[in-house]
């Protein structure tokens, strides 16, 4: 019976730590996107995505009528990296990650500064698909807000 329960709950705790070792796999991914912005480094920035990778944003027109912006990992990687190294600094919080198998889906709050000002604040929302081993940014969709940020 010792034996029974002593191989329980090494089987738990190996899964509990498989788990979390998969979870920081995904963290790792995401933090990658951010390194990259904050080195204006647009190659460490493509390299967080998928190939077919699609970037949206949330926003509001002037009107207040609500839409839906498309950018290209290239363009937007690009447009980073013309800026000055740690002007683009994405401050982010796990808040939620789900995983299954090959699909992740991550949820973080932010707040952006841009040379070191606060600029807005949101949520990114991402899917993430582990392809070769390694986990990448499929689908990434972003809210902005000046206020409220907490």
């Amino acid at each position: 019976m010792k034996y029974l329960l002593t191989l329980v709950l090494c089987s738990m705790v190996t899964a509990r730590l498989s788990a979390q070792k998969t979870e920081d796999s995904v963290k790792a991914a995401v933090t990658l996107l951010f390194d990259g912005m904050r080195a204006a480094d647009a190659t460490a920035i493509q390299n967080a995505f998928a190939d077919s990778a699609v970037l949206q944003t949330i926003a509001r027109t002037k009107e207040g009528k609500l839409i839906i912006r498309n950018e290209s990992v290239k363009d937007f990687a690009g447009q980073i990296a013309k800026l000055p190294k740690d002007s683009a600094d994405e401050r982010i919080v796990f808040e939620t990650i789900k995983i299954d198998g090959p699909l992740a889906s991550v949820w973080t709050p932010y707040k952006f500064y841009y040379a070191g000002k606060f600029s807005h604040c949101g949520v990114d929302s991402y899917q993430l698909i582990r392809l070769n081993g390694t986990w990448k940014i499929q689908y990434l969709i972003d809210t902005r807000r000046k206020q409220p940020c907490d």
